[in-house]
């Protein structure tokens, strides 16, 4: 059983690897065997010693993920290295908060750049290698807003849900080449994006009563459904959204 959890041999980019989620899901790729192209805006050293200290390669790509503009390099860069891509893990996003009848078209489209445009051309521009060996693991990160509205994000609520029904669109149309689509959709957790929300105790108050686990999530939280949705235990799994959660939405 353990080996269809082992991803040893297997190359994953993942983008916005440097912090929070995206350092987490690293880390549990690289600890399941996996070398990484770490993608992101700043620098991600952090992320690269840790892998590091696994045993395990990784390189660094610093791409601003607002246009697309990156997205050849990114391939270039990956396949020099690595000669193929196994796995894509779509973190990278960015959230606005503003009360919906003040939210600006420059806020709308700067989520919606990054959490959905770049996030589409750059599966797609991986896709075409994963199709020319006819295997691959795409996932892309979701979230709770992909079933909920939120309240104060509306280009976030409208982006992930987007992310989500990209997800089964190219499940559809991919699953027959032998790549695999899923995303997580990740609950409450504890990175720089819900930081606002953490630091307001009403906010934080009333959003851990709701969660039946009793507390904030951590990036740890979503290693194990990273693995198992990049490795051959989800070779039948195509199109659908973990949630990990706590038990959020069961509430």
């Amino acid at each position: 059983m353990k080996n269809i959890f082992n991803l040893t041999g297997k190359t994953a980019i993942v983008t916005g690897a440097g912090t929070g989620l995206g350092q987490g899901m690293a880390v549990g790729l690289a600890e399941a065997g996996a070398d990484i192209v770490l993608v992101d805006l700043t620098n991600v050293d952090e992320t690269k010693n840790m892998i590091s200290k696994l045993g395990r390669r990784s390189i660094e790509i610093i791409a601003d993920l607002s246009t697309t503009e990156p997205i050849a390099a990114i391939i270039e860069e990956s396949l020099k290295v690595f000669g193929k891509i196994d796995i894509l893990v779509n973190n990278a996003g960015i959230i606005r908060r503003t009360p919906a009848i003040d939210f600006s078209e420059k806020d709308w489209d700067d989520v919606m750049a990054v959490n959905t445009r770049t996030l589409f051309f750059l599966t797609q521009a991986v896709a075409r290698d994963m199709m020319k060996r006819k295997s691959g693991k795409i996932i892309s990160v979701a979230s709770l807003l992909s079933f909920q509205g939120g309240i104060l994000v509306p280009s976030y609520a409208a982006s992930k849900g987007a992310v989500a029904q990209i997800t089964k669109a190219l499940a559809n149309e991919w699953a027959i080449h032998g790549i695999n689509v899923n995303a997580i959709a990740p609950g409450y957790m504890a990175t720089n994006n819900t930081l606002p929300l953490r630091q307001d105790p009403v906010r934080s108050k009333a959003i851990l009563e709701r969660i039946p686990a009793g507390r904030w999530g951590t990036p740890e939280d979503l290693k194990g459904a990273v693995v198992f949705l990049a490795s051959d235990a989800s070779n039948y799994v195509n199109g659908h959204v973990l949630v990990v959660d706590g038990g959020w939405l069961a509430r």
